[in-house]
């Protein structure tokens, strides 16, 4: 009796060892699915944030408020992973190269222009806290960042503006930061990143306070231009600072898929 029992539970073991194992079989393939599907929508969403980001680059995504929640990690990624500074050095590089092809005139009056937020200095900490562009734009938590006169130089402009300088260009900083309450901090941040030495800083003023970044940018390149200087360069972050009027001989366009200005 002792016998047929043991081997009841035996066999009670093994249905139950089997019932068991083919669970786990069951549930591993499960999970295998969705790790598959996961991978999958990841791969979709990556491809997507590629495209858009370069729609952004391209100028053919206008007007965008925030960055796709959906390509967050892309951008983060992107902003802090390596790629942008390659960019940045690729971009400088051949900008680099078109100003050393350039016979300057005698007369001392060869400018360029450079941006300054996100062209000379960076924000990419601010933004960090913001999602790298995920969230959306609030002037009060900019203004604030700015005010503490700690956004980092971005090396490969820094390299750039230095070696326009010593080409003989006279660089003028042009940016929508309001002149009355954000100049003396610009100009500190500035310095203090080795920005020394530039023709001119110029900051938004009074008179152009409401004005679209293309049409208050235009109106300084129009009166630099006015004063007998030839822009051979106009370098930004934002297709805005590109476009307009007195553009210059030529432009280039830095990446920046975290905001837009119009």
């Amino acid at each position: 009796m002792m016998l047929m029992t043991n081997k009841a539970v035996r066999r009670v073991v093994a249905a139950l060892t089997y019932l068991l194992m083919s669970s786990l079989a069951k549930v591993e393939a499960m999970m295998q699915r969705r790790r598959e599907r996961r991978q999958s929508d990841d791969n979709d969403a990556d491809g997507y944030c590629l495209s858009w980001r370069l729609g952004v680059e391209a100028n053919n995504v206008r007007s965008w408020r925030t960055v796709p929640p959906e390509c967050y990690n892309h951008v983060q990624q992107y902003m802090t992973g390596g790629q942008y500074e390659q960019d940045m050095n690729l971009i400088v590089n051949h900008i680099v190269a078109y100003a050393s092809q350039i016979t300057l005139s005698p007369d001392s009056m060869n400018a360029w222009i450079l941006d300054v937020d996100d062209t000379c200095i960076s924000n990419i900490s601010y933004y960090q806290g913001r999602r790298f562009g995920c969230d959306p734009f609030d002037s009060a938590t900019f203004k604030a960042w700015i005010m503490k006169g700690m956004c980092p130089a971005n090396p490969a402009v820094l390299q750039l503006f230095n070696t326009l300088k010593e080409r003989g260009f006279k660089v003028f900083l042009l940016t929508g930061r309001d002149h009355a309450t954000l100049g003396k901090i610009t100009i500190d941040n500035l310095h203090n990143q080795g920005f020394i030495g530039y023709e001119r800083l110029i900051l938004r003023t009074a008179e152009y306070k409401g004005q679209s970044a293309i049409k208050y940018k235009s109106a300084i390149r129009k009166e630099i231009e006015g004063e007998g200087y030839r822009i051979w360069g106009n370098v930004g972050d934002q297709w805005s600072d590109l476009q307009g009027e007195c553009l210059g001989t030529r432009t280039f366009k830095l990446p920046n898929p975290m905001y837009f200005i119009s």
